[in-house]
């Protein structure tokens, strides 16, 4: 990469909307808790087509695998760790030209539980924080998958299944001992049936454009704030995905102009065509694995260093430890805010 090609890739021209390159790795749609991966990553890149393409032939010169298509696993091989590292580092080709934004899928499925079922998700953190410590890894992974299935689209058994298995579990776990604040919010959902009843119909009467569980649109939303937080605008050029349909394309970008995000559109290309694109494949790859281990408690802190200025601070994100590895420094925060309603979609 020159000189030149860098300057032009770290300047913002005003002319038009920045085109910005995302792709996301981890997406099992709206199963959260029992499916391949438990955190999703989105990634963007802004750099020009020639940067992009140089960066992606370096990376094949360094690795040398005879593969037609690279992906973010041959990176991660402990062989390839130095360009790993180089991708990653302030010397390398995606500092400061990229951004990633982690979803913690169970946490997801506690927050968007308790805004749709209490119209609060303030206290998802607190129920979310008590967890297994509190109520035993079993029970809590019961009360987890109930949620899940309980707000996601399709759902086998009787109608009302999904309601009395949730209110079941909320019982159960409103029997052991826990601290108030956590009781109180158990209390609450016990009593909210008629919002999960008034839930499962309008999930069996098909309402509702954009699933409340899956991660990639409000992902893409706070993508899209994230760039246009200095008060241009963004047009994203997305890896193709069967959940991004025109009519939700243009929820997108109806939405990001009611919440002040500057989103002017998004194309969906084919990422073996497009450089760009290529490049948010192989670090929203990178990041969801690093993401995942620190979650796991088998980090690698030298590649959470280096994962961590790339993190957004809108990521969702209920455990605190690794939390605290993994986000970004205070002086970043305020940038984060700018994704605000977005962060929090009650499709």
């Amino acid at each position: 990469m020159t000189g030149n090609d860098e300057d032009g890739a770290r300047r913002t021209t005003r002319a038009g909307p920045v085109e910005v390159a995302c792709d996301e790795s981890g997406s099992d749609s709206e199963n959260l808790t029992s499916g391949n991966t438990d955190v999703f990553a989105h990634a963007s890149v802004r750099l020009s087509g020639k940067c992009a393409a140089q960066c992606v032939r370096e990376i094949r010169d360094r690795i040398r695998s005879p593969a037609e298509e690279y992906k973010a696993t041959h990176l991660l091989r402990e062989k390839h760790r130095a360009v790993l590292e180089w991708v990653l580092c302030p010397a390398g080709p995606l500092y400061g030209h990229a951004h990633v934004d982690l979803t913690e899928k169970a946490f997801l499925v506690v927050d968007r539980a308790l805004d749709m079922l209490l119209g609060d998700c303030a206290e998802a953190r607190v129920l979310f924080g008590a967890g297994p410590e509190v109520f035993g890894t079993q029970r809590w992974r019961q009360f987890l998958e109930a949620a899940n299935q309980l707000l996601r689209a399709r759902n086998s058994g009787g109608p009302a299944a999904p309601v009395d298995d949730f209110l079941r579990t909320v019982r159960a776990l409103r029997e052991l001992p826990a601290p108030a604040e956590v009781t109180g919010v158990l209390e609450r959902l016990a009593g909210a049936r008629e919002r999960a009843d008034a839930l499962r119909a309008r999930k069996l009467a098909g309402g509702g454009l954009i699933p409340v569980l899956n991660p990639l649109v409000p992902a893409i939303l706070r993508t899209a704030a994230h760039w246009s937080a200095d008060g241009g605008t963004v047009r994203l050029v997305h890896d193709q995905q069967n959940m991004l349909t025109p009519g939700r394309i243009a929820w997108l970008v109806q939405t990001a102009g009611r919440d002040g995000i500057g989103l002017a559109g998004l194309d969906l290309v084919d990422s073996r065509q497009d450089s760009r694109v290529q490049l948010a494949d192989f670090l929203a790859g990178i990041a969801r694995k690093i993401a995942s281990d620190e979650l796991n408690r088998r980090g690698d802190p030298p590649l959470t260093a280096l994962l961590r200025p790339y993190v957004g601070a809108m990521s969702v994100w209920g455990d605190a430890p690794s939390w605290g590895r993994l986000g970004p420094s205070a002086d970043r925060e305020g940038r984060g805010k700018q994704a605000g309603r977005a962060a929090r979609i009650g499709c």
